[in-house]
């Protein structure tokens, strides 16, 4: 199955008054329509850089160094900015973490959902204002007749997410990058969401860039998962074979240390250290001064990518190997 989006070598950078620092470095993804491509890693792996860069949203501050994200096989970064708005709802779209930062405080939720049809669905006010009752009921609202006088600040965490994402897939985008969208949701509302998620998918054949660091989550929503660290990808594959049979230490660590996993002692895993930060990157692999299996060789030189059967890693001394 071709590709819709693609990402190749894509290199980040933080500008800085003494100089550029590199905050993603020489990425390679790929997404499918209908697919759902997990991005995992602690905060400061560049997870949502990535997804900003995607969107052409990148904050002020940090540009795009090298690389390419093609979109449909047009090239995204050398786009006009006219072009790339465009693009924004109508075929790209994108959930954050925090609804309430992302809807507009003085609009209902059902203009703000018809907005949208209006601006990239090339829906008449009647004929927006229609559709977007129809989208709040498929995202759940039992009333969504009501939400023509509520506002964002009256509605609870998981209805301003359902809004929020009734808003984003007005105008049917082809793909969708969710950054951590049920973070700061109840167990519940989250795995309700995440349901609703999957069969409007699956309804709509679409795309989704899926940024998390709750594996829980990943086993839910993705059939393949890639994993960051520090601004580098570490391993990538399907999301059951990552599970049972990790090649990179830092999966290893990360799915040790999720809820649920416990040691032979009844306690929890967690991966010593941080994750250094821009411009504090150590020599050769990042992940050594906190992995347990590290090797004095680890430290000469960016580790290279392993291609498996289906996946791949970056790592001189992996868990597993090759299958022949």
């Amino acid at each position: 199955m071709s590709a819709l989006l693609e990402i190749r070598g894509l290199t980040l950078e933080l500008v800085r008054a003494r100089g550029a620092v590199p905050v993603v470095a020489g990425l390679d993804l790929s997404l499918s329509a209908g697919r759902t491509l997990a991005l995992v890693g602690e905060s400061g792996s560049g997870k949502t850089l990535t997804a900003l860069a995607v969107m052409g949203l990148l904050p002020e501050g940090v540009r795009v160094a090298a690389g390419s994200i093609r979109w449909r096989g047009r090239e995204l970064t050398t786009l006009p900015a006219e072009e790339r708005r465009a693009l924004g709802g109508r075929e790209l779209a994108m959930v954050f973490q925090e609804p309430a930062g992302a809807l507009n405080p003085v609009l209902t939720v059902l203009e703000q959902v018809a907005e949208v049809l209006r601006l990239h669905g090339g829906f008449s006010r009647g004929g927006a204002d229609a559709r977007a009752r129809e989208l709040l009921a498929e995202m759940g609202f039992e009333d969504p007749a009501a939400l023509a006088r509520r506002y964002p600040h009256e509605l609870s965490g998981g209805q301003r997410q359902r809004a929020l994402f009734a808003a984003a897939l007005a105008a049917g985008p082809a793909l969708l990058v969710a950054d951590e969208p049920t973070s700061a949701l109840d167990a519940h509302v989250q795995t309700e969401l995440l349901l609703l998620l999957a069969r409007l998918q699956a309804r709509r054949e679409m795309a989704i860039l899926f940024v998390t660091h709750d594996l829980a989550v990943v086993a839910e929503i993705a059939a393949r998962m890639a994993v960051l660290y520090a601004g580098r990808l570490v391993e990538e594959g399907p999301v059951a074979e990552l599970f049972a049979r990790p090649a990179h230490p830092y999966t290893r660590g990360l799915l040790d240390a999720r809820i649920g996993a416990r040691s032979a002692r009844g306690s929890f895993r967690a991966i010593p250290g941080l994750v250094p930060p821009p411009g504090a990157w150590p020599a050769g692999c990042a992940f050594a001064p906190r992995c347990a299996h590290a090797r004095a060789e680890c430290a000469q030189g960016t580790p290279a990518w392993v291609a498996l059967d289906g996946r791949g890693h970056a790592c001189r001394f992996p868990l597993v190997e090759a299958r022949p």
